[in-house]
C-alpha cells in the first residue's frame, strides 16, 4: 500500500458507522404541555403560598390563604362580577380607541417623513412623561367620569400600538415593494397586497401590549374617580383591611385581563390564517 492509499483509505470509513441523528420532538412542543406546565407551576406556587402562610401564622390582615381568597371569592362572586363589567368595558373601549388612534398616528409617521421628524420626537417625549402624574389633570379637564377613565387609558396604551406598527410597516422587504412598483401598483394596493399583511405579527405584538396598558390605565382612574369598578372594590377593600377582598378583587381582575388578552390572541391567530405571510 502507497502512503497516498493509506492516508485516503480511512477517510472513507467513519462515512459509513456515521451515527444516524434521530430528532425528537421536545416534550414543550406538544400542545398540551402548554396548558399543563403553567398550570402545574400556578399550583405549585398557590401550595408554597398555602404551606408557608398557615406554618408561619401569618395574620390574615397582612396575607391570608389562597384557600381563604376563594372562599371570599365564592361569597362575594356577584359583588365582583357586578364591579368587573364596568373596568372590562372600560378597558376594552380603551383599548379600541388607543389601536385606532395608535394606527393611524403610525401611518402618517410611515408614509409622512416630515411628519415623522416633527411628531415622532414629540410621541416619545409623551411616552417618557410618568402617567401617574398626569391622571389628576384629565380629572380636571375630563371630570370624575368615564371619560377621563377612557382617555388615560388611551393615553397609556396607544405608543405600543404606534411603535409596533410603524416597525412592521417598515419591515416589508424591499424586494416586494420594488416588484409592485414595477407591476404599477398603487400606494393603496401595496399598502392592502403588500406592506400590512407583513406588518400584522408586529401589529399584533403590539396589541397584546396595548391591551394590558388599557387595563392598568383604567384601574388607575377607579383609584381616583370611580365609585365602581375593580379598582374601586381594591381600594375600598384596603381602607376596611379587608386583604381577602382585595387579593380577590386583584384575582377577578386577572380573570378580566385574560379574556381581554384572548381575545386579541384569538384575533391575531384568525387573521394571521388568512392574511398573514
Amino acid at each position: 500500500m502507497s502512503a497516498t492509499d493509506s492516508i485516503i483509505a480511512p477517510a472513507a470509513e467513519p462515512m459509513a458507522s456515521a451515527p444516524v441523528v434521530v430528532e425528537r420532538s421536545s416534550l414543550t412542543d406538544h400542545p398540551a404541555a402548554r396548558i399543563l406546565l403553567p398550570a402545574l407551576f400556578a399550583v405549585v406556587m398557590i401550595g408554597l403560598w398555602e404551606g408557608l402562610v398557615i406554618w408561619y401564622a401569618v395574620p390574615e390582615v397582612i396575607l391570608p390563604t389562597p384557600s381563604r381568597v376563594y372562599q371570599r371569592i365564592l361569597q362575594t362572586w356577584p359583588f365582583l362580577l357586578q364591579h368587573a363589567v364596568p373596568t372590562g368595558l372600560d378597558s376594552l373601549f380603551g383599548f379600541i380607541i388607543a389601536t385606532i388612534l395608535g394606527m393611524g398616528i403610525a401611518l402618517v409617521l410611515t408614509y409622512s417623513k416630515w411628519a415623522y421628524v416633527t411628531l415622532y420626537p414629540n410621541v416619545v417625549l409623551l411616552q417618557l412623561i410618568p402617567k401617574i402624574a398626569l391622571a389628576p389633570l384629565f380629572i380636571v379637564w375630563l371630570g370624575i367620569g368615564t371619560s377621563s377613565r377612557l382617555a388615560f387609558s388611551v393615553f397609556i396604551a396607544f405608543f405600543p400600538v404606534v411603535i409596533a406598527t410603524q416597525t412592521g410597516l417598515n419591515s416589508t422587504p424591499p424586494d416586494m415593494i420594488r416588484l409592485c412598483k414595477a407591476l404599477t401598483a398603487r400606494s393603496w394596493q401595496v399598502f392592502l397586497s403588500v406592506r400590512f399583511p407583513y406588518a400584522l405579527p408586529h401589529i399584533f405584538s403590539g396589541l397584546k401590549i396595548a391591551v394590558t396598558f388599557a387595563i392598568i390605565g383604567v384601574i388607575v382612574g377607579e383609584f381616583i374617580t370611580a365609585q365602581a369598578g375593580l379598582g374601586y372594590l381594591v381600594l375600598f377593600a384596603s381602607s376596611q383591611a379587608e386583604t381577602a377582598l382585595v387579593l380577590a378583587s386583584i384575582a377577578m381582575l386577572c380573570v378580566v385581563g385574560l379574556v381581554l388578552y384572548g381575545i386579541v390572541a384569538g384575533l391575531e391567530r384568525i387573521v394571521l390564517r388568512k392574511y398573514g405571510h
